[in-house]
């Protein structure tokens, strides 16, 4: 099942969403965790870091973004719209090269909430 929200412009909806990610090469992230005196994986743990492919296909990333919608929307999107979300964020996961790093604590919901609202106002 495709919702109106999605299924408006699924092309410009990943490139907006791929386009917005926050993201940095492995070695770049391990470079600057040397030069702050930490371990890549204390910086990792510290900054709450994963893959980008992971955190975008994770069923966290998912839950925050519906729960972002509800509160923009004021109205309870979960049921309606988990199934699109999920698989908007799969279809940008799946477009991450395998050594982007992200992390969860970003705007990421934020962005992706704005994006779909975007799609869902008519045009004027």
């Amino acid at each position: 099942m495709t919702t109106p929200l999605i299924a408006s412009a699924p092309a410009e909806l990943l490139a907006g969403i791929v386009n917005g990610l926050c993201t940095r090469p492995l070695a770049q992230f391990a470079a600057e965790s040397r030069l702050d005196g930490e371990s890549l994986a204390d910086a990792v743990e510290r900054y709450e870091v994963d893959y980008a492919w992971q955190v975008l296909g994770s069923e966290r990333t998912c839950e925050a973004v519906i729960a972002r919608l509800q509160s923009e929307l004021g109205l309870p999107v979960a049921e309606a719209f988990q199934p699109a979300v999920a698989e908007a964020l799969q279809l940008a996961a799946a477009q991450q090269p395998s050594d982007l790093l992200m992390s969860f604590d970003n705007d990421l919901p934020e962005l992706i909430a704005g994006l779909l609202r975007a799609r869902s106002e008519p045009s004027r």
